[in-house]
């Protein structure tokens, strides 16, 4: 591997490694805030129980994820700081304004929150999180438009003297159709994540109390991962046809399209050459890429043939084709793992509805499993992004840059792969960390221990509430 390879790679794991923790957060802090709005609605003692348990694993996976978010803002200074240059006047505002909402916004409320607790007026502490979720979700739509810019640049103009990009509409920016199509399917699998890990540490701990809170907690769960699962379907449907609108190569590689096909179909799974240029044995639907193309059974999808043909006319002699065995597995893995943990939550569903306790050996077998079902999610929220910014090459901005362009002069494959280990071995230890964090707060009982009276105090006050 040469440098360039070794500080994609090294992007590549700092990214992916923060982005566990970001869906967690997200759909955390929606769920906590449902909760405590449900509470003071109904007034019932077990969803402010739950609304406290669920704070507490969203105060740690938000620490984390902060923490993670810089290294990942510091990797433009440190491997691609060309990339910094050239883009700064577009990724400036977009990453200051993430920052600041994450640490003044978000931060901030979470620690009102927190310390608010029969300290604030209870409709001004339920506020407190209603910001720290609406602070979320503002935070991933401004650093999803940062992204949209490298999928669809829009709202610039280059320097002729200089040759930078300058940022000229940050409404158009923000209002990138690629954001306002990959914002609501990356919210939606959040809540997959989210709901994912809710519903593993649900039964999880069922086994070991009577509480009837964690039940609530597990078929929560669920049912944010099935509605979740749905909602990425149908966003995911919508991203797609954008997807092909901006980016051709993208679908084609997807599907290992070498040659343009009207009518094509969608290969379930395929055996043959490792680009894909000659099939052994497939299983097609038919017609069904280019439904998910242009919604439309007889629609014309472009091969990668002709798109190369194209994209040498445009933009000079080079190769314009992905790397097609990443693309088409990573598009496959994504959509069947995430279906696989929506079926697996919606069955969880079904089998405990009415109260009911699962009998079967084949149910019982599934209740040992799902402590493990948020890797599922995780695993095709991840490999979503590897199919996105993998199938996008040779392109760091597509049309514009390519990303051989963008990496800093002068670094050298020693330092990459020195400063790459260090962060393999820190994030390690961050991981044990959150994961041992997250068990010992699993393991606490939702309901807070009864309060015994003051017996010493002479001035007979009230005593505050045990959190």
């Amino acid at each position: 591997m040469d440098v360039l390879d070794l500080t994609r790679l090294q992007f590549a794991v700092v990214t992916i490694y923060h982005y566990f923790f970001v869906p967690l957060s997200i759909s955390l802090a929606v769920t906590a805030a449902g909760l405590q709005l449900t509470w003071m609605r109904t007034g019932t003692a077990k969803y402010r129980d739950l609304t406290k348990f669920v704070g507490k694993l969203l105060i740690v996976t938000f620490a984390v994820g902060v923490v993670t978010g810089l290294v990942q803002e510091f990797q433009f200074g440190m491997g691609w700081s060309n990339f910094a240059t050239f883009y700064g006047d577009v990724f400036g505002p977009t990453l200051a304004i993430e920052g600041m909402l994450a640490f003044f916004l978000e931060a901030t409320f979470l620690a009102l929150w927190y310390f608010g607790w029969d300290r604030l007026p209870r409709k001004v502490h339920a506020a407190t999180i209603v910001i720290v979720a609406a602070g979320t979700l503002l935070s991933a739509f401004i650093i999803l438009a940062a992204n949209s810019f490298m999928q669809h640049p829009v709202g610039y103009s280059l320097d002729p003297r200089t040759g930078r990009a300058h940022l000229d509409d940050f409404g158009a920016l923000l209002l990138n159709k690629v954001n306002l199509a990959a914002f609501p399917h990356t919210i939606a699998g959040a809540l997959m994540v989210g709901g994912s890990l809710l519903l593993a540490i649900g039964v999880w701990r069922m086994k070991a109390t009577a509480e009837t809170g964690f039940r609530t907690l597990a078929r929560l769960g669920a049912w944010l991962t099935v509605a979740g699962g749905a909602f990425t379907a149908i966003t995911g449907d919508h991203l797609g046809k954008v997807m092909t609108e901006v980016q051709p190569m993208k679908m084609a590689a997807a599907e290992a399209l070498y040659s343009t096909t009207t009518g094509a179909p969608f290969s379930a799974f395929a055996l043959g050459k490792l680009d894909g240029s000659e099939p052994y044995f497939t299983v097609d639907i038919p017609h069904l890429l280019s439904i998910l193309a242009a919604g439309d059974p007889d629609a014309t999808v472009q091969g990668i043939n002709d798109l190369q043909t194209q994209y040498t006319q445009l933009y000079g002699p080079g190769s314009y084709i992905p790397m097609i065995p990443v693309a088409f597995w990573a598009f496959r893995l994504m959509i069947g793992i995430g279906m696989i943990a929506m079926l697996v939550a919606a069955y969880y569903l079904w089998s405990t509805r009415k109260g009911r306790e699962p009998k079967r050996w084949y149910d019982r077998q599934l209740i040992r499993l799902l402590p493990l079902i948020p890797l599922l999610p995780t695993a095709a929220n991840s490999i979503g992004w590897i199919f996105t910014e993998t199938a996008r090459q040779p392109w760091i901005a597509f049309g514009i840059s390519k990303v051989a362009d963008g990496i800093s002069p002068g670094l050298t494959s020693g330092e990459v792969i020195a400063s790459l280990a260090g962060f393999a071995l820190i994030y390690g230890i961050v991981a044990v960390v959150w994961f041992r964090l997250i068990r010992h707060l699993s393991r606490q009982p939702l309901a807070p221990p009864a309060e015994q009276p003051a017996t010493t105090d002479s001035a007979d006050r009230d005593l505050a509430p045990t959190y």
